[in-house]
């Protein structure tokens, strides 16, 4: 029987997931069909990315895993890895309002409140503001389920202020965008969904959320986030070393695909022509139309935008902190004049990231409406965050170190319409283009958990493909 060879294009964690899944299945079936996984730079894991430095773990890209998602700790239960996982630390957080530092409401899901108790407790918003938000539970459903904005669901839903002030920082920080552009149905679904069941979003939460865990050894609340011992680049690393059947072509881009009479012929930048009986695509969108030229439906993928974002991450001694912040970390408001758009106590967060009697800070920067603050140099960067940071608290000196990653034209945006702009093109390619299928990021999750998944229906997908019939 002639090998079949399926080619992913992209090292990310959404094509090594596809890697280790696509020869997981090969090996067990004993197929006749070759892998090979192309990446344009000089190492694998896409924006994860963790480096030690002066006894500091840093992590470079994301620095954890969402728990209440299966896929990534069942991947790590199945790499062997579970032993070495962690969960974050559970102290206080703040939100940023108007320069004032606000505890964190609890008794809410994603900064939206399912429990009336801690929402009239608060002390972040007006009377007016709290008796709007409880309009939620009396307010009638939307009488039809047609996609709108996340930030226009949520409005409607709680009124401005508590989206302004909780909702806001919250999920356009965890997006990098803009909560009145992101599409409702393609990002956050659950709270349609609670709407259309329960007729208030504050009831549907109540009735089916989880009660938080936990921990058996103590009275604290398990973190909802893990990540490992070492960082991140654990799952890359141990996802790597698993790839025995797969062929890692490295700092060799893929410039042109060509569809041929049987499969595919892709033209890299060393001249070097692989051929495919099937393409996992696991690039950025924006990559698409370049590597398809003649297909020019795929114009279309440019409509969807995305962000610049930078991660700075500084490294104190605990003494040049002047005045402590008792907590995990802050997210800052819209309506505050800060360039950051958060910061996180690592040191706090993540046991271990630091050595003792040392700080480490991780501020993001990159608001919509801010995106040429990615482009500054780095001392600027740092001017800036450490400006914003000493309105919140006191630090003496320049730090010992700084990080600094940018992600350029990175961070994808579900606009209002994403889910038909996608459908749009999945159909295109499925008909034009037999044999190829688009994964990852930019189309249907973006979390790490969303691209193992990703990874897992893409192996699904081509080795459905090229078993089908045989």
């Amino acid at each position: 029987m002639n090998k079949k060879r399926v080619v992913i294009i992209g090292g990310g964690i959404t094509g090594l997931s596809a890697a280790y899944y696509l020869q997981k299945q090969v090996k067990s079936a004993m197929l006749p069909i070759e892998i090979a996984l192309v990446e344009g730079s000089d190492r694998l894991g896409g924006r994860i990315h963790t480096i030690k430095k002066d006894g500091f773990t840093i992590e470079k890209g994301p620095d954890s895993l969402l728990a209440r998602k299966p896929a990534a700790m069942e991947l790590a239960e199945e790499l062997g890895i579970l032993d070495q996982t962690k969960r974050n630390s559970t102290g206080q957080s703040f939100m940023l309002l108007k320069s004032k530092l606000h505890k964190m409401p609890k008794g809410a899901f994603m900064g939206v409140p399912k429990e009336i108790g801690p929402l009239l407790r608060s002390k972040s918003f007006t009377l007016t503001g709290k008796i709007r938000a409880l309009m939620d539970l009396v307010m009638p459903k939307k009488k039809n389920t047609e996609d709108e904005s996340l930030g226009h669901f949520m409005r409607r839903r709680f009124g401005d202020q508590i989206v302004d002030n909780q909702i806001d920082p919250l999920l356009s920080g965890i997006h990098s965008g803009d909560i009145d552009q992101m599409s409702l149905q393609a990002i956050y679904p659950i709270f349609g969904r609670m709407e259309q069941e329960y007729g208030s979003v504050m009831k549907g939460l109540s009735k089916t959320m989880p009660k938080p865990e936990k921990n058996k050894n103590a009275k604290t609340t398990q973190g909802q986030f893990f990540s490992f011992t070492n960082g991140l680049q654990t799952l890359v690393d141990t996802l790597e070393a698993k790839l025995d059947a797969v062929e890692i072509i490295r700092e060799n881009k893929v410039n042109h695909i060509e569809k041929k009479a049987a499969g595919y012929h892709l033209l890299l930048d060393s001249g070097e022509v692989l051929t495919a009986d099937f393409v996992l695509l696991a690039v950025p969108h924006t990559q698409v139309p370049g590597m398809l030229s003649k297909h020019q439906p795929l114009q279309e993928l440019f409509d969807i935008p995305a962000t610049s974002t930078a991660n700075v991450v500084l490294a104190f001694d605990e003494k040049q902190i002047k005045r402590d912040l008792d907590g995990t970390g802050f997210l800052v408001t819209r309506n505050s004049n800060y360039r950051i758009t958060a910061c996180t106590w690592t040191h706090r967060k993540w046991e271990g990231t630091a050595p003792e009697g040392k700080a480490l800070l991780r501020c993001y920067v990159g608001k919509p409406d801010d995106q040429d603050i990615v482009n500054e140099t780095d001392e600027t960067l740092v001017d800036i965050v450490i400006k914003d940071l000493n309105k919140v608290m006191k630090i003496k000196g320049q730090p010992l170190f700084y990080e600094i990653t940018r992600f350029v034209d990175a961070r994808p945006q579900y606009h209002t319409g994403h889910l038909e702009l996608v459908s749009r093109i999945r159909d295109y390619v499925t008909h034009q283009l037999p044999g190829l299928a688009l994964i990852g990021s930019s189309y249907d999750g973006t979390g790490i958990p969303d691209c193992i998944e990703h990874g897992q229906k893409g192996a699904a997908l081509a080795l459905q493909a090229l078993t089908e019939n045989k």
